[in-house]
C-alpha cells in the first residue's frame, strides 16, 4: 500500500469486531511465484455489536473464489477490504481461494521467500497479504495448516502448533510433492501465525518439564550454520527452567521450533510455538560471534520464549495496548539475564546497560518529533509504533510495578493475571488491575489511577531533589520535585507516581541509617513515592551531614537533578553500596566536564581530581572487570546531546574526543597494567567473568593505540595487530581490530582488508565489517570526513545490499543513527546521504526505510547550519508523491515540529549529492 496520506486511527474509537473467527484451515500450496492459499473457517456474528457488513483485510492478493456454506456469495473490493454485505446472522462457513506472489515480496511482511526458502512475518498486520481475513489482534482463532510443496526443494514444512500428519502426495506431474498438517491448540490472533518451508537442519533437544512433561526443541536453519545454533538451544533451555520457577510458566506445546533466517525486518518474532529469528540474533560461534553477540541471543531467545504467555496466551486487544506484552516480556527478559549473570556485580552490569540503551534511545524519543506514551492515543502506520517507548520504557513501567508490591507481590499478581485473563485479548488497564488486585493496601493499590497516567502520558518527568541538613536537631530534610515537560500534543502533565529509591552515605563513605520522622523502622535503604508535584521527607537521628544516593537501581525513567557537587559525586562512586548509582556517579563527574566544555566553547581540560578518580577505579582490587569496563567507559554522544538545548554535534564530538585522548594518555601506565592483568589464557566462554575481562582489556588496547596516535609510538598499534591475526575467538579480533580502526592508525587499512579475506563467506560478520567503518569516529581538522566519504564508497563495494536489512542497517544505520559527528556535517552531504537512502529504501523495504526516517526526530535542536540543512533534506523527501505510510507518518511528524513551517527554507528542486 503506498498513498499520498494514511487513514488516522485512534485508542478512543477501538471497537469490537463485528464478526469472530473461531476456527481456521489453511492448506497452501507452496510456489514462489504464485503460492494458492485456501482459507476455510467458522465465522460467527458479534451480537454485541451494531449489525454490519463483514469486512475482511488484504493486500497484494489475487482473488479467486468466495463461498459461504460452500454456495457462491456476492461480495465487492474497496481498496485493501473484501466487503460481505449480505453475510447470514447464523454461525457459518466462508471460504476463500487466492494467490500471492512470495518472490516478489521485498516487504517482508506476509509471506515471502528468502534463500530459496519460505517465511513468515505477520505481526503487526502482515497476515492480509496471505490471505483475506479479519487482521486483529482481538480475532482469536485455533489454526490447523496443511502445507504442500515441492519435497526436494523444501523438505521441511512447518507451521504452529503439534504436528498431525505428513507424507508424500499422489498428484500427477513429474514434481514429487509432499505435505504437513499442523494443528495449534490454543486459539490465537492472525499475527501469530507462521509457515517455514524449505531446505533446512536442526538441533533437537528432549527436555522436561517439571511435571514430568517431555517436549521436543528444535532450532532451524540452512545447512552449514547448525554449528552455530548451540548457544541458542542452551538459551532457550534455560528459559524455559526460568520461566517455569520464577513465573510457573510451563511450555504448553508438544514442541517447540525457533528457525533463522538472514533476511528479516527485526530481531525475531514470537509466533506460537515457530518462533521465526534474524540470524543475527540466534547464530554465534566463538570464532564468529562477539561477548555482546552471545548476550544478545540468549536475552531475544529468552523474550521471544517468553512471549509465548506474555503475548501469546494473553494477547493485546488491540496495536494501542502493545506494550502490554512488549514491555512486559521486555521486563521478563531483563530479569532473567540478571538471573542468568549471577553475582551482584554482574547483575548491576546488565541493570546498567539496560538504562544505557533507554538513555540512549528512549530518552531522545521522549524530546522529539515521534514522542508517545508507552499506550498511544493514535498512529497512522502501525509498525511505526515499535519503539523504544512502548519496549524499554514499558519495560520500566512493569519494573515500578515490582518495586511498589515487591517480587513476591508481582509474582501473585501475574498468576492472578492468567487466572483471568488466559485466552483473551485484554489490555494494559487489565494488566495493572490484576496487580493491584492481587496487592490490596499496596502503595500501588492506593495509588492506581495515579500509576496508569505512565500509559497515557508522554514526555521523561524531570525530578529535582534537594537537601537540607540540620546539625542540632540531626534531621535530614529531602524534597523532591517532579514536572514533566510538554511533548507533541500534551502541553499539560498531571503528577506522576515514581518510586525513588534512596540510601544516605557519610561524607567518609558509611552507610547512615533511614527513619522517617513519625516512622519506628530503620532500614538502610527506602523507596520513597513521590506521587505530588512537590513533596517533603524528615529524616531523623541523622548522625552527620549526609551525601545523598538517590534513585537506586535506577527506580523510575526519569530525569534527575539532584545538585550535587563533584565531592559528593566522588564519594558515590567511591563508595557507594549501590552498584548503579556508583557507575551513575562516574558518568556525571564525565558529564559535567564535556558539558561544560561544549556550553563554554572551549577546548576540554581534564582536571586532577576527576582523573585521580577514573584511576582509583582502574586501580580497584574489589571492583570486577565488567563494572570498571562500563564505569570507565565515557557518555554516548547521543546521550549528551539530550541535555543540551541546542545542539552542536562537532562541538560534543570534539569535546569527547578531547577526554578520550586525555585519559589515555593520564592513565598509560594503568591501561597497560590492565591489558596485561586481564588476559585469558584458556578457552573461550561467554560467562560474565571473562566476557568482564575481555571486555576492559579491550578497552585499555583501545585507548592505548588511541594515545599513541599522539605520541607516536608505534609498540601498541603493533600489539594490536598482532592481536588481531592471532586471536582465538572473535570478541578479541574484533577488540583489536576496532582499536585501529578508531584510532586511525596505519595498520587499519591491511587489518581490514585482511578481516574481508578471512569471513568474506559470513554475511554476520561481513556486516560487523561495514559497521565498525560506519561507526568509525571522525577525526578533526584537515582529516575530518574520511568516515562519511568511506561509507559513500563501501555503497559500491560488491558485497554490499539495501535488499538485505541487516545490511543496510549494517553501513548506513551506522553512520547516520550512531556516528554523529560523521553524520551532521556542515556541508549538509549527511543528510543529503540520508535523504537518499530513506527514499532508496522506501521503495524496497517501508519498514526498514521508516526506521531510517527516524534519524531526523529532533532536527529542530540542532545548532545552525545543521538546523536548515536537516530541514531542507526532510522537505526533500516529503515532496516525493508516491511515499509509504511507513514513512510518511515519520517525515509529517518531523515537518510538524518545525516551530515556523511558513518561514522555513524550502526544498530545492533538485536535490545535489555533496560527497
Amino acid at each position: 500500500m503506498r498513498e499520498g496520506t494514511a487513514t488516522l486511527i485512534r485508542r478512543e474509537d477501538y471497537q469490537a469486531p463485528a464478526f469472530w473467527i473461531r476456527t481456521v484451515d489453511l492448506t497452501f500450496d507452496l510456489d514462489p511465484a504464485k503460492t494458492l492459499v485456501t482459507a476455510r473457517m467458522q465465522v460467527e456474528r458479534n451480537t454485541a455489536v451494531a449489525h454490519s457488513a463483514l469486512r475482511l483485510h488484504g493486500e497484494e492478493l489475487n482473488l479467486l473464489r468466495v463461498l459461504i456454506n460452500g454456495e457462491s456469495v456476492s461480495f465487492r473490493q474497496e481498496g485493501h477490504e473484501l466487503i460481505i454485505d449480505n453475510a447470514p446472522d447464523a454461525d457459518f462457513a466462508l471460504e476463500l481461494r487466492n494467490t500471492c506472489a512470495p518472490e516478489k515480496n521485498t516487504t517482508l511482511s506476509g509471506l515471502y521467500t528468502s534463500g530459496g526458502s519460505f517465511f513468515t512475518q505477520c505481526e503487526a498486520e502482515g497476515f492480509r497479504r496471505i490471505t483475506y481475513f479479519l487482521d486483529r489482534p482481538d480475532v482469536m482463532a485455533i489454526y490447523t495448516v496443511t502445507l504442500r510443496a515441492d519435497k526436494s526443494k523444501y523438505p521441511v514444512l512447518l507451521s504452529n502448533g503439534n504436528l498431525l500428519e505428513s507424507g508424500d502426495l499422489e498428484e500427477a506431474g513429474n514434481k514429487a510433492r509432499h505435505f504437513a498438517k499442523w494443528h495449534d491448540p490454543f486459539p490465537k490472533p492472525s499475527y501469530l501465525f507462521a509457515l517455514v518451508a524449505g531446505d533446512l537442519v536442526a538441533r533437537e533437544q528432549r527436555v522436561k518439564t517439571r511435571a514430568g512433561k517431555e517436549h521436543l526443541l528444535q532450532v532451524y536453519v540452512r545447512r552449514g550454520d547448525l554449528e552455530k545454533t548451540e548457544h541458542a538451544m542452551n538459551s532457550l533451555i534455560a528459559s524455559m527452567v526460568w520461566d517455569e520457577a520464577r513465573f510457573k510458566l510451563p511450555l504448553d506445546l508438544d514442541r517447540f521450533m525457533v528457525v533463522g533466517v538472514s533476511d528479516f525486518n527485526m530481531g525475531a518474532m514470537e509466533n506460537k510455538g515457530l518462533n521465526i529469528f534474524n540470524t543475527s540474533a540466534l547464530l554465534a560461534s566463538p570464532a564468529t560471534a562477539t561477548d555482546q553477540d552471545f548476550s544478545r541471543i540468549e536475552s531475544i531467545v529468552a523474550h521471544e520464549y517468553f512471549h509465548n504467555w506474555t503475548g501469546n496466551r494473553v494477547t493485546c486487544r488491540d496495536w494501542f495496548q502493545l506494550s502490554l506484552k512488549e514491555g512486559l516480556t521486555v521486563f521478563r527478559d531483563q530479569e532473567f539475564s540478571m538471573d542468568m549473570a549471577g553475582s551482584p556485580s554482574a547483575r548491576a552490569v546488565c541493570r546498567i546497560a539496560d538504562v544505557r540503551q533507554l538513555r540512549a534511545a528512549q530518552f531522545p524519543e521522549d524530546s522529539g518529533a515521534m514522542a508517545h506514551p508507552v499506550r498511544p492515543d493514535s498512529y497512522s502506520e502501525i509498525n511505526n509504533f515499535y519503539t523504544a517507548t512502548v519496549y524499554d520504557k514499558g519495560s520500566e513501567v512493569v519494573r515500578m510495578y515490582q518495586t511498589l508490591v515487591g517480587r513476591a507481590g508481582f509474582e501473585k499478581g501475574m498468576s492472578l493475571y492468567f487466572e483471568r485473563h488466559d485466552g483473551q485479548a485484554v489490555t494494559c488497564d487489565d494488566f495493572a488491575q490484576a496487580i493491584a488486585d492481587a496487592n490490596p493496601g499496596s502503595a500501588l493499590s492506593v495509588r492506581l489511577d495515579a500509576f496508569k497516567r505512565w500509559y497515557s502520558q508522554a514526555g521523561t518527568p524531570r525530578v529535582q531533589a534537594r537537601g537540607v541538613y540540620d546539625a542540632a536537631a540531626q534531621t535530614y530534610t529531602l524534597t523532591l520535585t517532579q514536572h514533566n515537560p510538554a511533548t507533541p500534543g500534551q502541553d499539560q502533565k498531571l503528577p506522576q507516581v515514581i518510586p525513588v529509591a534512596l540510601g544516605l552515605l557519610s561524607q567518609e563513605g558509611q552507610v547512615l541509617p533511614l527513619q522517617l520522622q513519625g516512622a519506628t523502622e530503620v532500614l538502610n535503604e527506602q523507596v520513597l513515592v513521590l506521587e505530588e508535584a512537590q513533596q517533603s521527607y524528615v529524616f531523623i537521628h541523622v548522625t552527620s551531614e549526609p551525601v545523598p544516593s538517590l534513585l537506586r537501581g535506577f527506580s523510575a525513567p526519569v530525569v534527575l537533578d539532584d545538585g550535587l557537587s563533584d565531592a559528593q559525586l566522588l564519594v558515590l562512586l567511591q563508595h557507594d553500596v549501590d552498584a548503579f548509582n556508583r557507575w551513575e556517579a562516574g558518568q556525571r563527574l564525565a558529564l559535567n566536564r564535556i558539558l561544560g566544555a561544549v556550553r563554554s566553547g572551549t577546548p576540554l581540560q581534564l582536571d586532577a581530581a576527576y582523573l585521580d578518580a577514573v584511576r582509583k577505579v582502574l586501580r580497584h582490587p574489589e571492583l570486577d572487570a565488567a563494572f570498571k569496563e562500563i564505569t570507565l567507559t565515557l557518555p554516548g554522544e547521543t546521550y549528551i546531546a539530550e541535555q543540551l538545548d541546542v545542539v552542536d554535534p562537532q562541538a560534543i564530538h570534539a569535546a569527547v574526543e578531547a577526554a578520550q585522548v586525555q585519559m589515555a594518555a593520564a592513565l598509560r601506565d594503568d591501561w597497560t597494567a590492565a591489558f596485561e592483568a586481564n588476559q585469558i589464557k584458556t578457552g573461550y566462554t561467554p560467562d560474565p567473568v571473562s566476557s568482564g575481562r575481555r571486555a576492559l582489556a579491550n578497552l585499555a588496547l583501545a585507548m592505548l593505540v588511541l594515545d599513541a596516535r599522539s605520541t607516536g609510538d608505534t609498540v601498541w598499534p603493533g600489539r594490536a595487530y598482532q592481536r588481531f591475526k592471532d586471536a582465538g575467538n572473535m570478541t578479541e579480533r574484533l577488540g583489536a581490530l576496532s582499536a585501529l580502526v578508531a584510532a586511525h592508525a596505519d595498520l587499519a587499512e591491511p587489518a581490514l582488508a585482511r578481516f574481508h579475506e578471512l569471513f568474506k563467506d559470513d554475511a554476520l560478520v561481513i556486516d560487523k565489517w561495514f559497521a565498525l567503518q560506519g561507526r568509525t569516529p571522525e577525526l578533526a581538522g584537515e582529516k575530518s570526513g574520511r568516515t562519511f566519504a568511506r561509507v559513500r564508497q563501501l555503497m559500491q563495494h560488491p558485497d554490499f545490499t539495501l535488499k538485505n536489512p541487516n545490511r543496510a542497517r549494517s553501513l548506513i544505520f551506522s553512520l547516520c543513527m550512531f556516528n554523529p559527528a560523521a553524520f551532521h556535517r556542515a556541508d549538509a552531504a549527511g543528510y543529503v546521504f540520508w535523504a537518499e537512502q530513506v527514499l532508496a529504501l522506501d521503495a524496497i523495504n517501508p519498514q526498514v526505510a521508516s526506521r531510517l526516517a527516524r534519524v531526523m526526530d529532533r532536527w529542530n535542536v540542532l545548532a545552525e547550519p545543521y538546523r536548515s540543512a536537516a530541514l531542507l533534506a526532510i522537505r526533500r523527501v516529503s515532496a516525493k508523491p508516491d511515499l509509504s505510510p511507513d514513512v510518511r507518518e515519520i517525515i509529517s511528524r518531523a515537518l510538524a515540529s518545525a516551530p515556523d513551517a511558513d518561514t522555513a527554507p524550502a526544498a530545492p528542486a533538485v536535490a545535489t549529492q555533496a560527497v
